[in-house]
């Protein structure tokens, strides 16, 4: 790629703007020993047309976790190995112990803090021994799922100037603009967020500010962080963690529920798990929301709605929702919290 061409499979491309789109793959990092054992990503993992005697998964944050409590009940024995003191680390302490308590109840094992992950060959499969002096894990399969990479290192990016950091992110503004201007990126490749939703709201971003849309200018910064996370029961996140909120010295306050308190996850028999929101104790503007439970992944959608349109919690507090549903707890969690420890 030099300024506007780029060359692809041996034919020269001119274009006035350029926007690469060209995703991530799976990171393998360099542990010892594992070069000298066969292993799998995602990619292969989906491929598979065999239940795995014993799955033993490197990761315990989304893709893991996923991977872990499906195979599991394809039939597999299961093990997630975790680096960090728990899984999904980067979520709320309470949220990371009711996912290990929801896998762990299917009969997925877990073991964290392997800080020292050495492996060697062993019979038909392999032995992972987690950190110094800790009992060998044996098995058959083996997923590394501990994190993404760019697809950025071949494109020839230097050759147009345009700057990566140490990962190999493509640095962009608040536009999606790299530094050189007729270049945008776009997805996983820019760092800004490893979704579906998140490229494609980049690509929404990129073509309203190219008038390409409603002719209203977009950023980055003006969206609220959201995802979810698809164990069984989902996690839905918007926002901020409650750690976060801590962190940033805001006086805050919290709410929180069991979904046992919830009607419908009664009903069906679901009641692991629980809601709880973030708001700005000064502001009233909600800081973040976690449910984690039945329908999850939707209930969160009607908090990251007053977020995104910057009103107060009492928008959803004094608002009555629909009984049976889960989402009906959701006013109630607003209504009874305490200042955030």
């Amino acid at each position: 790629m030099a300024h506007h061409h780029l060359t692809v499979d041996g034919r020269q491309l001119r274009a006035d703007r350029i926007y690469p789109n060209v995703g991530a793959r799976a990171f393998v990092p360099n542990m010892p020993g594992l070069s000298d054992i066969e292993y799998m990503t995602n990619v292969e993992l989906l491929e598979l047309d065999t239940v795995p005697e014993h799955l033993v998964i490197m990761g315990g944050s989304y893709i893991g976790l996923e991977f872990a409590q499906m195979y599991r009940r394809f039939g597999a024995h299961v093990t997630v190995v975790e680096k960090a003191p728990r899984l999904v680390p980067r979520e709320d302490e309470d949220v990371s112990a009711t996912i290990r308590e929801i896998l762990e109840s299917e009969g997925v094992a877990i073991r964290v803090d392997a800080g020292d992950v050495r492996f060697s060959r062993h019979h038909n499969g392999f032995q992972v021994i987690p950190r110094n002096g800790a009992q060998p894990i044996i098995g058959t399969h083996l997923p590394v799922a501990v994190g993404r990479r760019p697809d950025t290192d071949d494109l020839g990016l230097e050759m147009a100037g345009v700057e990566t950091d140490a990962q190999g992110y493509i640095a962009v503004d608040d536009e999606l603009r790299t530094n050189v201007g007729h270049i945008w990126a776009m997805g996983d490749c820019n760092g800004r967020g490893a979704f579906t939703h998140t490229a494609y709201n980049d690509f929404e971003i990129v073509a309203a500010n190219a008038g390409l849309l409603d002719g209203v200018s977009r950023r980055v910064s003006d969206r609220v962080p959201a995802y979810a996370l698809y164990v069984d029961p989902p996690l839905g996140r918007a926002g901020m963690t409650a750690d976060e909120v801590r962190r940033s010295g805001r006086k805050a306050l919290v709410g929180k529920r069991p979904m046992a308190r919830v009607g419908r996850a009664i009903e069906k028999g679901e009641t692991f798990g629980f809601m709880k929101v973030v708001v700005d104790a000064e502001t009233e503007e909600i800081l973040g929301a976690a449910i984690l439970g039945v329908g999850g992944d939707e209930v969160v959608h009607v908090i990251l709605d007053i977020m995104a349109a910057k009103q107060p919690y009492t928008a959803i507090s004094r608002t009555m929702h629909i009984h049976p549903t889960v989402s009906e707890l959701v006013p109630t969690t607003f209504q009874d919290m305490v200042p955030l420890a």
